[in-house]
């Protein structure tokens, strides 16, 4: 691996858990980034966060919280709000994200910044990627496009959301996808 210090932008606490035990267990100085200004509504973002803090504390990672800026948020995606899930709004959505917390990595002299957004079965792993490189091409901060799921690390992703009883979402957190996970739901129930 050959780093020493990463920033780790994360969604939530499920998908966080494993990999922050993999980099503690490793040696790795870790440093949790929690900026998600989509994630909606604000009782959700709270409890989203309070859940990463704890897993944070609990397995020896920092845990820093960016401010929470739906409104830049929705500016940012606006045209983009009747997109599909891993659609254009989701691109922009980890741009934004990945953007502000290179920019965090590059001011606090982290080695790397990697993410956990591409671990929800929700989400396109190389759709994250894709809007990383582009971070990263804007801020010289370099991102570790690193699988959080494989070689054994889903299944202790797993095992940690059970030990930790970990708050687990039905939706990836924007306002958008809310919706179509209600309209999916309603129409499972029919």
């Amino acid at each position: 691996m050959g780093y020493q210090k990463i920033a780790v932008l994360s969604c939530c606490a499920p998908c966080s858990c494993g990999a922050i035990k993999h980099l503690v267990e490793q040696g790795v100085k870790v440093t949790v980034i929690f900026y998600n200004p989509n994630i909606s509504p604000v009782e959700e973002y709270e409890k989203r966060r309070d859940e990463q803090a704890r897993v944070c504390q609990a397995l020896g990672a920092q845990f820093v919280e960016l401010s929470y800026e739906p409104q830049c948020w929705e500016e940012a995606v606006r045209g983009l709000e009747n997109e599909p899930e891993r659609g254009k709004r989701c691109s922009v959505c980890f741009y934004m994200r990945l953007k502000k917390a290179q920019d965090y990595a590059k001011t606090h002299d982290f080695d790397v910044l990697t993410s956990v957004l591409g671990v929800s079965r929700y989400k396109d792993f190389n759709q994250v990627n894709a809007a990383a490189r582009k971070a990263w091409a804007q801020t010289g901060k370099p991102y570790w496009a690193k699988d959080w799921r494989k070689g054994g690390l889903e299944e202790l992703r797993r095992a940690l959301v059970k030990e930790f009883n970990l708050y687990q979402q039905t939706y990836c957190g924007c306002k958008y996808s809310l919706a179509h996970a209600k309209q999916h739901d309603k129409a499972g129930k029919l």
